[in-house]
């Protein structure tokens, strides 16, 4: 565990979270919590883990990164 107001703490969530907003929800108008819901659901399941690269997993999606390194 790291120190209290560590910068680096939350950095990957926080990138993630900003890619969310920039490549799915800005300037979208969810008209329920459900769909808003479904739809961020979407994007992770059918975008995110499948198909984006991630510099950080040597440009491998999430999915692919791990069906090569299971354990």
């Amino acid at each position: 565990m790291s120190a209290v107001a560590t910068c680096a703490d939350n950095a990957v969530v926080e990138s993630f979270f900003h890619t969310l907003k920039t490549e799915r929800v800005q300037g979208q108008r969810y008209h329920t919590r459900a769909e808003a819901r479904a739809d961020v659901f979407e994007y992770i399941e059918c975008w995110y883990n499948v198909r984006r690269w991630h510099s950080s997993l040597a440009y491998l999606s999430p999915a692919t990164f791990e069906r090569l390194h299971d354990v």
